[in-house]
């Protein structure tokens, strides 16, 4: 999967929780510019990172990872 989909699937699990995005990268202590990097930059995340943003987001990294369309799978 692209990075721009991978963030694009974060961005999602953020409005479907009602969770501010900055909110997020700040509880997961993740650099705030993190998805710009992701999109314009194209800079993969790390495993740890997706972990993190999985375990706040409540759904799975394969989620995250656009291994299936189910938050909800594999967690």
């Amino acid at each position: 999967m692209q990075n721009k989909q991978i963030a694009e699937r974060i961005k999602l699990r953020c409005r479907a929780r009602s969770v501010a995005i900055k909110t997020v990268l700040s509880e997961c202590e993740i650099n705030h510019s993190f998805l710009y990097d992701m999109e314009h930059k194209d800079r993969s995340p790390s495993c740890d990172k997706i972990v993190k943003l999985a375990d706040y987001l409540d759904c799975s990294t394969d989620y995250l990872l656009g291994r299936t369309d189910n938050p909800k799978i594999n967690k």
